[in-house]
């Protein structure tokens, strides 16, 4: 009996490792060796406005402390820095660094770069068809890490 399903579950989430894993590659070829997917999906949610680990978890959908050792590495890397609130100065505030957005930037042209590359592979046509089918399949919404049922577990990880 087979698993069509489970299978077709399971293909999805091996062309985004693939895709992640490709891109941590490169990005540790041109000169961000310790970063993971995890970091990516975290200096995204400071950008959209996560100040602190109780927003950065929810936002990323792992816990608080989880979202703190994240922040915490993040620090010790230089991605991100925090800084007094100038509204409330009893309040920190997460800031992306120069470093943290070289970094976004680079990751970005990096998947530019790997999704031209499949769209060599594969050809254009069937790449649009891809990207049609998988919007279907996640719906008219944006991908938000924070929407209900995203992930079962944590992000935690190899961090």
């Amino acid at each position: 009996m087979t698993r069509r399903g489970g299978d077709l579950a399971l293909l999805m989430l091996a062309g985004f490792r693939t895709l992640a894993d490709r891109a941590t590659v490169e990005l540790g070829r041109r000169g961000y060796p310790d970063v993971r997917p995890v970091h990516d999906f975290a200096l995204h949610a400071i950008r959209s406005g996560a100040q602190n680990a109780s927003e950065l978890g929810r936002a990323t959908s792992v816990t608080k402390q989880a979202a703190a050792r994240t922040i915490s590495t993040l620090e010790q890397r230089g991605y991100v820095s925090r800084q007094v609130d100038p509204a409330d100065r009893r309040k920190m505030r997460l800031m992306i660094t120069e470093r943290g957005h070289s970094l976004m930037s680079e990751g970005e042209a990096v998947f530019e770069e790997l999704r031209n590359q499949l769209e060599l592979d594969v050809g254009a046509e069937a790449l649009e068809q891809a990207e049609a089918v998988l919007r279907t399949l996640v719906g008219e919404n944006a991908v938000r890490l924070d929407s209900p049922g995203w992930s079962t577990g944590g992000l935690d990880g190899d961090e």
